[in-house]
């Protein structure tokens, strides 16, 4: 089930930017939000980055300014096109996660946020092995996303963003283990760190098998 709020969100750019900062006055602001990644993150500006399923290149935005070896991906054409008049310092490919373009160990480090919960248990499956494939060996992988509230204060907010915005899977990706999914595929998982009330994770990974 959705509303229309979401089909607006995305529909028209301006709200769902104005959509996007106010979820994340919680974490301090949406400036504050797209650097989470950046925390205890040691890699090398030369390094090859993906942003995985980037959207109209939020992260992206970010990333370039770190990195001189953006690619941004994403299975939308609109998505891509606002990407590419947004972030015009990165390279983008169009296609889907869970079958990506690129040969084994192409990439140093794959960040995607706030993407996975759009994702079927299935398909996050396929996503986390088609990371683990292109990335080097040690080639870290960030995932920003929701995550099951620790502070019951939190669960209302969750809630009701959720169901005016978002669809079952992301109330399905609240219930799932990513830490677990991750450690099968032969990731090592380096830490979690929990926000707003822990309804927001940074998990840290890293291929080492």
């Amino acid at each position: 089930m959705t509303t229309i709020l979401r089909d607006w969100s995305y529909q028209y750019q301006w709200f769902y930017d104005t959509v996007s900062a106010l979820a994340a006055v919680s974490v301090g602001g949406e400036k504050r939000f797209r650097k989470l990644f950046l925390k205890d993150l040691q890699i090398n500006p030369e390094a090859k980055v993906l942003d995985l399923c980037c959207g109209a290149g939020q992260a992206t935005q970010e990333l370039v300014k770190h990195f001189s070896n953006v690619t941004g991906l994403d299975a939308s054409p609109i998505a891509i096109k606002r990407a590419k008049q947004n972030v015009p310092q990165a390279e983008y490919v169009e296609a889907f996660a869970e079958k990506m373009p690129f040969s084994d160990r192409s990439f140093d480090l794959v960040i995607t946020s706030t993407a996975m919960h759009e994702m079927e248990p299935e398909q996050l499956q396929q996503i986390i092995q088609e990371v683990y494939r292109i990335l080097t060996l040690e080639g870290q992988f960030i995932i920003i996303d929701f995550h099951r509230p620790t502070n019951p204060l939190f669960w209302l907010p969750i809630a009701t963003f959720l169901w005016l915005f978002e669809t079952e899977t992301a109330w399905q990706l609240l219930k799932t283990d990513l830490q677990q999914l991750l450690s099968k595929t032969g990731f090592k998982v380096e830490s979690c760190q929990l926000y707003a009330g822990g309804s927001l994770q940074v998990l840290r990974s890293r291929k080492v098998l």
